[in-house]
């Protein structure tokens, strides 16, 4: 992977214009302020990490971009060790070292242990601990490399966990791969 360097200039909060402080208060005040120990939205400075810094460029796309993440991580019915197994596999696949870092605490937590990361880092799907998770996973290996779900393993996924589970399965993906995106192209490791 070639060499990148942070291109984005930290914004401090005593720095930010009235629209970029309300963002910056939705993201550290919001939900995510419950995972600060594991998982720290702000550095010691006070400047946001990860791909939330960029997201102070727009505002009014950051707030709904802000607002899907936690709507992905604390509303949906997904459960968290599967999600958090998610986000690691995007992260392992999307080369996101911020997203390993910040979500391999996380993913612990939430149930993961050290056979189902050493999967995630092989480009596997850990073990399910259910029929349901075990298809999820596994669909969430297909998303990840940008493969089609066959019919065969929709019609397993959707038989085992669901439609509502799919769908937020794929948004899920989406997510952090839009976010691995972002921070690649603003030199965020």
């Amino acid at each position: 992977m070639e060499d990148r360097h942070q291109r984005l200039a930290r914004r401090l909060p005593e720095d930010l214009g009235p629209d970029q402080a309300s963002l910056y208060e939705k993201i550290v005040g919001g939900p995510r302020a419950q995972d600060r120990t594991l998982s720290p939205a702000v550095d010691p400075d006070g400047s946001l990490r990860g791909p939330f810094g960029p997201m102070l460029l727009s505002p009014a796309l950051g707030v709904h971009m802000q607002a899907l993440g936690a709507a992905i991580r604390y509303e949906s019915s997904l459960p968290a060790r599967v999600r958090e197994a998610v986000i690691l596999m995007v992260a392992n696949h999307d080369e996101s070292s911020f997203e390993w870092s910040a979500h391999h605490p996380i993913a612990m937590a939430a149930g993961l242990n050290t056979a189902d990361v050493t999967a995630i880092r092989a480009g596997r799907a850990p073990s399910g601990e259910s029929p349901q998770e075990a298809a999820l996973l596994v669909a969430a290996t297909t998303l990840c490399r940008g493969e089609p779900l066959t019919d065969t393993a929709y019609t397993y996924v959707v038989a085992s966990a669901g439609e509502k589970a799919l769908f937020e399965l794929c948004a899920l993906v989406g997510y952090y791969r839009m976010l691995a995106l972002t921070m690649r192209v603003f030199g965020i490791d």
